[in-house]
C-alpha cells in the first residue's frame, strides 16, 4: 500500500469511440503550447465572468460574514443584531445566537475564516461591502484551482481541460459561487483551501518521490503545509475535516505515519485557533450556537413530502427533543435527497424548460440528485470498484465518503438550495476520483456529452435559483 501513487493514466477503453482524431491533436497541441500556469489563470478568469455574469443583480441579502468582519475589525466578536431600522438591516437573518442577559447582541455560530478575509473589504466600504461578489470571484479562482489539481493527476492535458469545465460549470460549485450568500460563500471559501490542500498533497507526494534516499526528518514540510492549508478549511466548513484520510494516503513523508503526522501538525494549527476562538466568543470550545439552532430554526422537510417518494421513509422528518443535532437516524432521509430527490414535473406544461408561468421541469428548493445534477461524477465510480488499492484512490474514497456520512447525518438536508450544497464540502476529493476516471476512459463522445449534460443542467439550475429568488 506503501507504492506509488502513479497518476499516469491506467489507459484508455478501446472499445468506445474517440473524439475525431484531427480535433484532438489539434486541440492537445494548442494546449502544450501554453504555459500551465497561464491556463490556471485563464481558467480562474472564465469561471469569474461567468459567475458573475450568472447573476448581475446578487442583492448581497444574507451576509453575516459581513457583520462578522466588521465587529472583528471593532475589536468584539458579537454583531448588533437584530437591527431593523436604516441603511444597513439584519433583523430577518436566521442563523444568529442571541447573546442571552444581553440585548440586541447575538454570535454567529459559522467558523470565521470567510469573515476573515472579507476584513480588508469591510474596512473600506463597511457594511455595505458585497460580499456576495466575493464568492462569485473566489469561486471563479477555484475554478483555476481545479485545472491546477486536475493536471497533476492524468497525463492527457484534455482529460484536465474537461474534469475542469465539469467541476466549475457541471457541479453546484456553480450556483454557490453565483449565489454566495452566507452558507454558499462559505463553501465557496471551503473548496478553495481543499483544492490548495490537495495539490500541495500531490505536489509533495511526487517532491518525496524524486528525493528517495535522501535523510528524513520526522515531519515532512510539504505535508505539512497541506496539512495547514487542509485546516484552513475546516475554518470555513466544519465538516471537512472528516476528509483526513486522504492526507494518511497521499504526500509527501514515504509512509503512513510520517504523512499523517506531518499532515496532522499542520492542519492542528486552525483547528485549534478555531477553538480558542470558540473559547474566546462563548466561554465554552465547542460553539453552542448550533445547539440552538437546532432547537429554533426552519425545519424545511415537511412531514410525509419524503413518503411520497419512499413509503418506508414514512414519518422520519424532523425530531426535537427526541434525535440530536448530528444523528445516524437522519441518514435514510438525507440519502434519497442526496441520490435520488426528483426535480418538479408539471407534464401539463408541454416541453417549456424556462418558461417561468408554467415549465414542464422545475427544481425541487428541497434539493436534487447528485446522479441527476451532475451525471459525470458517475465516471468516479469504475475507479473505486477496480482501483481501490491505489493510495490515491483509496484517500479520495475515505474522504468522500467521511464527509458524507457527517452531513447526511445532519437534522438538516442543506435548506433552499439547487442540488445538495453539501456536496461541496467532498467536491475536490470526488473531483480527483472523475478525474481518474475520465483519464481512463479517455476524452470521447460519451464522456464529453456526460460533462455538457452536467454543464447544461446546472446551468438550468442557476437559471431557476435566480428566477425563484432562492
Amino acid at each position: 500500500m506503501e507504492g506509488s501513487i502513479a497518476t499516469a493514466d491506467p489507459g484508455p477503453d478501446r472499445a468506445a469511440p474517440r473524439l475525431p482524431r484531427g480535433i484532438g491533436a489539434t486541440v492537445r497541441a494548442a494546449l502544450a503550447s501554453f504555459d500551465p500556469r497561464w491556463l490556471s489563470v485563464g481558467f480562474a478568469v472564465l469561471g469569474a465572468l461567468v459567475y458573475v455574469l450568472s447573476n448581475p443583480e446578487r442583492q448581497n441579502f444574507y451576509n453575516h460574514f459581513v457583520w462578522q468582519a466588521d465587529a472583528f475589525l471593532n475589536g468584539r466578536a458579537w454583531i448588533p443584531w437584530p437591527v431593523e431600522s436604516g441603511p444597513v438591516q439584519n433583523g430577518y437573518f436566521q442563523d444568529v445566537y442571541p447573546l442571552a442577559g444581553e440585548a440586541g447582541r447575538g454570535l454567529i455560530p459559522f467558523p470565521p475564516l470567510p469573515a476573515v478575509l472579507l476584513m480588508p473589504f469591510v474596512a473600506a466600504t463597511g457594511l455595505g461591502t458585497n460580499a456576495a461578489l466575493l464568492a462569485a470571484l473566489l469561486g471563479g479562482v477555484n475554478v483555476g484551482l481545479a485545472w491546477r489539481l486536475t493536471a497533476r493527476l492524468t497525463t492527457d492535458p484534455l482529460v484536465a481541460v474537461l474534469a475542469t469545465l465539469f467541476y466549475g460549470f457541471g457541479t453546484v460549485a456553480w450556483y454557490a459561487g453565483m449565489l454566495g450568500s452566507t452558507w454558499f460563500l462559505a463553501h465557496v471559501v471551503a473548496s478553495t483551501f481543499l483544492l490548495l490542500a490537495i495539490t500541495a498533497a500531490l505536489d509533495a507526494e511526487r517532491s518525496g518521490a524524486a528525493e528517495d534516499g535522501a535523510p528524513r526528518t520526522l515531519v515532512d514540510r510539504r505535508q505539512f503545509l497541506a496539512g495547514v492549508l487542509f485546516g484552513l478549511a475546516a475554518l470555513a466548513r466544519l465538516t471537512t475535516i472528516f476528509a483526513a484520510p486522504f492526507f494518511l494516503f497521499v504526500g509527501g513523508g514515504g509512509t503512513l505515519h510520517r504523512r499523517g503526522l506531518s499532515a496532522g501538525l499542520g492542519a492542528g494549527i486552525p483547528v485549534l485557533l478555531l477553538l480558542a476562538y470558540n473559547l474566546a466568543a462563548t466561554g465554552q470550545l465547542f460553539h453552542p450556537g448550533y445547539e440552538y439552532l437546532y432547537g429554533h430554526e426552519y425545519r424545511p422537510v415537511p412531514d410525509g413530502l419524503l413518503a411520497q417518494l419512499v413509503p418506508a421513509l414514512q414519518g422520519i422528518t424532523y425530531h426535537p427533543g427526541e434525535w440530536t443535532l448530528q444523528d445516524p437516524r437522519y441518514l435514510p432521509q438525507n440519502l434519497v435527497i442526496m441520490l435520488a430527490w426528483l426535480p418538479q414535473v408539471r407534464p401539463e406544461c408541454g416541453l417549456a424548460l424556462l418558461d417561468q408561468a408554467c415549465p414542464l421541469l422545475q427544481p425541487d428548493r428541497l434539493g436534487m440528485s447528485l446522479i441527476l445534477t451532475s451525471p459525470a461524477w458517475l465516471l468516479a465510480v469504475p475507479v473505486v470498484r477496480r482501483d481501490l488499492r491505489r493510495r490515491i484512490v483509496l484517500g479520495s474514497a475515505l474522504a468522500f465518503g467521511a464527509v458524507a456520512v457527517v452531513n447526511l447525518m445532519h437534522f438538516s438536508q442543506g435548506w433552499v438550495q439547487f442540488g445538495y450544497r453539501f456536496s461541496n464540502d467532498f467536491a475536490p476529493f470526488l473531483l480527483v476520483l472523475m478525474t481518474l476516471g475520465l483519464a481512463r476512459y479517455g476524452v470521447r463522445r460519451w464522456t464529453v456529452v456526460l460533462v455538457a449534460v452536467s454543464i447544461a443542467i446546472n446551468g438550468w439550475g442557476v437559471y431557476w435559483g435566480i428566477v425563484l429568488g432562492w
